[in-house]
């Protein structure tokens, strides 16, 4: 049996499939530009906004899995490989596998998965990437990525079609409007809404202008561990809500010990 902690993806499924390397978000702390630039798959940050749509197994995608998978996890649904996903979502779902369908979403590719993958409904969930309500912070970490407004008519679309949806506040970029966002976003969520930290903050992240400075300054003292327990406070009672690793370990909530168990 493991006995290590679960963290970052496997809190939410017990594997995670692709289609593409890059993605035009382009978000200020994404961990999988990191890990590219790492490993040499891209040669500078900025290639990674670029969408190139990846050879998929087939013995991969008809794989029956051992519990929920996520898809994507390196890159979102965007125009340039929303085929390709629609393709190998339904290889996965066709073989009797639930999918946890994780976006920062765009509205057109939204209304596409929910057209294309009705007939496998009830072992889909969506959990939709909503970070702040303020355009003028999305912009900056998440150049690329949609508006607050785009996401929500996305989760409001999904909700509407009989989807399960789901919020991640991962990171939370308007650490103060955290409260008042989950309540506004609440109505639309059938299932639930986790709240994370920026994680590897000083690792992933060029600090390559006095701006980028402030906003990590910003975030640094939003996520500190006295205003994480306050957040706590406020939001434990709601059944709704769940907490990240980087949470729990603040506010002294046991960690699982199991991939997958989404809880």
């Amino acid at each position: 049996m493991n006995t290590k902690p679960i963290k970052g993806t496997r809190e939410w499924a017990v594997a995670e499939i692709n289609c593409s390397l890059g993605c035009p978000n382009d978000c200020r702390y994404c961990y999988a530009r990191a890990a590219a630039l790492r490993s040499g798959k891209i040669a500078g940050p900025g290639e990674w906004k670029e969408c190139v749509v990846l050879a998929q197994d087939p013995a991969l995608a008809a794989r029956r899995y051992g519990g929920q998978i996520m898809f994507p996890s390196v890159h979102d649904i965007v125009e340039e490989n929303i085929d390709a996903s629609v393709k190998l979502l339904k290889s996965l779902l066709g073989a009797g596998n639930r999918v946890l369908i994780v976006s920062k979403p765009r509205l057109a590719c939204i209304k596409s998965l929910c057209a294309e993958l009705v007939e496998f409904r009830d072992n889909i969930q969506f959990r939709f990437t909503i970070t702040a309500r303020d355009d003028a912070i999305l912009r900056f970490w998440e150049p690329g990525a949609p508006s607050y407004r785009e996401r929500v008519a996305s989760l409001e679309y999904a909700f509407a079609h009989g989807f399960t949806t789901s919020v991640s506040v991962e990171p939370m970029l308007d650490f103060p409007d955290v409260v008042a966002m989950v309540y506004q976003l609440l109505p639309y969520v059938s299932a639930t809404v986790w709240l994370g930290k920026m994680n590897k903050i000083d690792e992933r992240i060029r600090t390559d202008s006095a701006r980028t400075e402030e906003e990590i300054a910003r975030i640094k003292k939003g996520q500190a561990d006295k205003n994480i327990c306050a957040l706590y406070h406020q939001l434990k009672e709601l059944a709704q809500i769940r907490w990240k690793e980087s949470i729990k370990s603040v506010v002294g909530l046991p960690l699982v010990q199991e991939p997958g168990l989404d809880i």
